[in-house]
């Protein structure tokens, strides 16, 4: 009994840092239609956004190095250290963001403090990726490490959705006016409360035995090069894979709040409701389909998305673009999300199970941080750049294509159900 508490306390504390992890990330996200006009005096409504979506890009450019200095970190001395140390940054990054003076106060040094956050933030994500992976997957039972490790994207996609939900009641109880002003800082704010008090609490969680029994004298050291030299095949098929992951995951999410706005024509709470709730569907499946892959593997989850997600993404993209109507748009973006929710629950538990202990965070967390930085980093750019080039529905075909490519993974793939470097340890 006293185990069984220990693994749930163990299991909350990982996935309550992952939660408040991701608000912070898409509350910049979520409100950068907001503050855009704070940071950047360009008349053009896009080309803000295209400005504050490159300082988003930038957050992503950093997150390979925190998955290659936090994932050595993790593995040399511990899942927990390596959670702590992510969550604290992700608290530094947003109280700069909650503070940081207006163009129209402090001029160019303003994007640049803007700049700043993002990068100690995509430090944070980056560690934060491969170490949450890690430590949930080692701490979840054997028979239900899909449904455990299924929690990540649970509190991922709940940190995303309650950053919406915060925008929402602003949006309710401010007017646009003040929420352009200064109304935007506030979830900034509340962000870097809630990491401080998640980083107490995750100095306090237990260490997994799997990292407790490496024997770091007889094992390679983690690094890059040991990663490449000694693992390059699942390397590269996580790369691959989070190449059509993460391309869907940001162009059905994040940039679907702008999509409903600068394309569909809703309005900026309408767009915000009609993600709210689209995404709060998405978030309860997770489970279900852990659960699920835990009966009949990993691996055919995944090719149903790559499959479905090839066929899909055009044809609801085109649907979207032409609907007026708030229930529509909602039932059109759920259909996505549902698809992808086969390879979101399990996509951190397969990774993990690719990997041995020694170099299994940093294994997780570089090459994932590497095809997010390119490809989830520079969606809603590239989405933005299409659509102010004339060619929206160009999009729609790349997110197909990475897709695609991520099937090709997902075929190759071992199933991890039944062989497991976690259970080998």
């Amino acid at each position: 009994m006293a185990d069984a508490a220990k693994r749930l306390r163990s299991i909350i504390g990982g996935s309550a840092g992952n939660f408040v992890e991701w608000y912070d990330w898409f509350a910049y996200a979520s409100l950068s239609i907001y503050f855009a006009p704070a940071f950047f005096p360009e008349d053009n409504p896009t080309v803000q956004l295209l400005n504050t979506a490159a300082i988003f890009a930038v957050g992503f450019i950093m997150r390979p190095i925190g998955a290659w200095v936090m994932g050595i970190y993790g593995d040399r001395h511990g899942r927990k250290a390596g959670l702590a140390l992510s969550v604290g940054l992700m608290c530094a990054g947003s109280l700069l963001i909650a503070i940081a003076p207006t163009y129209a106060t402090a001029g160019w040094l303003a994007p640049a403090l803007l700049i700043l956050a993002r990068m100690l933030q995509g430090l944070s994500v980056g560690g934060e990726f491969g170490a949450s992976s890690t430590y949930l997957s080692e701490m979840a039972t054997a028979g239900r490490r899909g449904f455990w490790s299924s929690f990540q994207y649970v509190t991922l996609i709940g940190g995303q959705l309650a950053a919406l939900g915060v925008l929402l009641i602003l949006q309710a109880l401010m007017p646009e006016s003040a929420l352009e002003s200064w109304g935007w800082r506030i979830p900034f704010a509340i962000g870097a409360v809630l990491a401080a008090a998640v980083y107490v609490f995750r100095r306090g969680l237990a260490e997994t035995s799997h990292f407790k029994q490496i024997d770091h004298a007889a094992t390679p050291a983690s690094s890059a090069r040991n990663l490449w030299v000694g693992h390059r095949r699942a390397t590269l098929m996580i790369v691959a894979m989070t190449i059509g992951g993460t391309l869907a995951f940001y162009a059905y999410t994040t940039y679907l709040q702008k999509f409903l706005v600068n394309t569909s024509g809703f309005t900026r709470p309408e767009a915000t409701a009609i993600t709210a709730a689209a995404l709060a569907v998405f978030m309860v499946q997770q489970p279900l389909w852990g659960w699920l892959s835990d009966q009949i593997g990993r691996k055919p989850q995944m090719i149903f998305f790559g499959v479905t997600g090839m066929l899909t993404t055009v044809p609801v993209f085109h649907a979207l673009a032409g609907t007026s109507d708030a229930i529509t748009a909602f039932w059109l973006a759920l259909i996505p999300m549902t698809l992808m929710s086969a390879y979101t629950s399990v996509g951190p538990i397969t990774k993990a199970e690719l990997y041995p202990a020694h170099i299994r965070t940093l294994g997780v967390a570089l090459p994932y941080a590497i095809a997010n930085t390119a490809f989830g980093g520079t969606a809603e750019y590239v989405a933005l750049w299409l659509k102010n080039a004339g060619v929206e529905y160009a999009f729609y075909w790349y997110v197909t294509a990475g897709i695609g490519v991520a099937l090709i993974a997902f075929i190759a793939l071992p199933d991890t159900r039944r062989i497991s470097q976690i259970a080998a340890d």
